[in-house]
């Protein structure tokens, strides 16, 4: 499989389990990996061929901006099975950051990486 990748898609989404996250909002960074067999698209040079990142790029940024939830996990999810939509990706990695966790001592960053594939 080839791999199509797609790091710091920033999105402000209301998620979390306090109620400050939902109220406030706070941004979200997505890293993606999209894996596909890029030799169609390449040998037609044709965009129909491979994944549009671009429009999975707005898909993710709409996941994360649309409906709150408790978790990372979550959304993780969520955003995975929106990948995975897409005819020509057989799997997805996803890993969402949440930089302003509601955390008590000094951090950089709060990730969830997950795996997912067609079944």
């Amino acid at each position: 499989m080839d791999r199509v990748a797609l790091r710091g898609l920033k999105a402000r989404g209301h998620h979390g389990v306090f109620p400050r996250e939902r109220e406030e909002g706070q941004t979200f960074i997505v890293d993606l990996v999209l894996s596909l067999d890029t030799r169609p698209a390449a040998a037609d040079d044709d965009l129909a061929k491979t994944v549009h990142y671009g429009v999975v790029a707005e898909e993710v940024v709409d996941v994360v901006q649309g409906e709150p939830v408790d978790l990372i996990e979550t959304l993780a999810e969520r955003i995975a099975q929106q990948c995975l939509k897409h005819a020509g990706v057989k799997e997805v990695e996803v890993c969402v950051h949440k930089p302003d966790a509601p955390i008590t001592v000094p951090f950089d960053d709060v990730t969830i990486t997950i795996t997912r594939s067609r079944v």
